[in-house]
């Protein structure tokens, strides 16, 4: 784990991860997750996911804003008529609500990096919180992941 010490004398000038620093961690479902980043005190998490064709996210509310690049593949949200494809950035104000699907008919996988303020608030089919996911959060199930897949304690950076 790389911790960055901002109220030491001297900061470093930059934390690097090249691909290949942090493990996928596989989810059920069809979906792999890196964690690249926490900072609890701002509720920054920034993450970079792929996603099989046809995996369908729960639907959820966003409590900070949400910013996301696209590198493979295809996505969409049920809510919305545009489809995000490699090259493409999304802005999320807090607030909104939405579920993300990848179409069945994608030929490779989709991969995504988030850059996310707040919580996840996971909503059931009418509409009530269900579960809440977080940095902290996220950054627990990845160890957990990454420790039952065989990988070594990811290198993730925390501020």
């Amino acid at each position: 784990m790389t911790t960055l010490d901002t109220a030491g004398p001297i900061a470093p000038s930059a934390l690097h991860l090249g691909d290949s620093d942090l493990p996928w961690a596989s989810t059920p479902g069809g979906v792999q997750l890196q964690v690249l980043q926490v900072q609890e005190s701002t509720g920054l998490w920034v993450i970079r996911n792929r996603f099989d064709p046809g995996v369908e996210v729960q639907t959820h509310r966003h409590t900070g804003t949400v910013f996301g690049h696209t590198t493979s593949g295809s996505w969409a949200y049920k809510e919305s008529d545009f489809l995000n494809v490699a090259g493409s950035y999304l802005f999320e104000p807090a607030g909104s609500v939405h579920t993300l699907v990848v179409p069945e008919t994608n030929t490779e996988i989709t991969e995504v990096l988030f850059i996310m303020y707040g919580a996840n608030l996971n909503l059931d089919a009418d509409g009530n919180v269900e579960s809440v996911t977080d940095g902290a959060g996220v950054l627990a199930a990845y160890r957990a992941m990454c420790r039952a897949q065989g990988h070594d304690e990811p290198n993730v950076i925390l501020i």
